[in-house]
């Protein structure tokens, strides 16, 4: 396998292109659990409808855990939308309705995002008081078991040459609530700085679901504290003006 075409890099990782394959190879920081078990989602995931890239193997490469799957020809929807501006609403329908088709799947297998969420909570440097509280909050929501994707975003969706989505990066996938995946999505326009985009996507979100908007919100405090253990000082000092316990009593 040759590395020497990189494609992308991200924390702890540089995504790697050979011929039709896509080598996603970690840092010698990342786990071996924690590749393997981004490995296992993936698998899981594509024995549902969706168009996502197949896994050939788990391997190591120069000393380092690698994922190779097929490489998918095309762009992002974030690079179209930079592309297009004119059609960012267009593009914003599609990204919602692709969301939605993941929501109709089920995935048994994988994580429940409540445990996940209930877990990282009381990770967080909150106090004891508001940890409650947000634990509180999150044992009375509705339980549900569709397909969640984690970190769902327009560079995790690749329109291929055909036209069709593909939609990539599953080390995030659990099954749990859709308002509470539509949140975090919400939430990932903020942090990068597309408040106009984050607003329009959750008014199309809450369209083309039925979905009340002020349920999605309630999610939101959640969602913030439990992604407030990971990322840079920036993001965790954003994700902390959002849990306010009080205002969703």
């Amino acid at each position: 396998m040759k590395l020497d075409r990189i494609i992308a890099v991200r924390n702890s990782k540089t995504v790697y292109r050979d011929g039709d394959l896509c080598m996603k190879v970690f840092d010698e920081s990342y786990s071996k659990a924690d590749v393997l078990n981004e490995a296992l989602n993936q698998a899981r995931v594509e024995e549902t409808a969706l168009n996502i890239p197949k896994i050939h193997e788990v391997t190591v490469i120069g000393g380092k855990w690698a994922i190779v799957s097929d490489f998918i020809k095309g762009k992002t929807l974030s690079a179209l939308m930079e592309e297009n501006p004119d059609k960012k609403d267009e593009s914003l329908t599609l990204f919602v309705n692709l969301q939605l088709e993941m929501h109709r799947q089920v995935c048994p297998e994988l994580p429940k995002l409540r445990d996940k969420m209930n877990r990282k909570i009381s990770m967080t440097d909150f106090d004891a008081t508001t940890r409650y509280d947000l634990h509180t909050r999150l044992d009375g929501m509705p339980r549900h078991t569709k397909l969640c994707h984690g970190d769902f975003n327009p560079s995790n969706v690749i329109i291929a040459e055909d036209g069709k989505a593909y939609i990539i990066d599953w080390s995030h996938a659990t099954q749990g609530n859709a308002s509470a995946d539509a949140a975090r999505t919400y939430l990932l326009f903020w942090l990068r700085g597309d408040i106009t985009g984050a607003d329009r996507y959750l008014d199309l979100f809450c369209e083309l679901s039925g979905t009340e908007k002020k349920y999605v919100q309630k999610w939101m405090p959640i969602v913030a504290a439990s992604q407030s253990v990971k990322g840079n000082e920036k993001e965790r000092e954003f994700l902390h003006t959002w849990v306010n316990v009080v205002d969703y009593q």
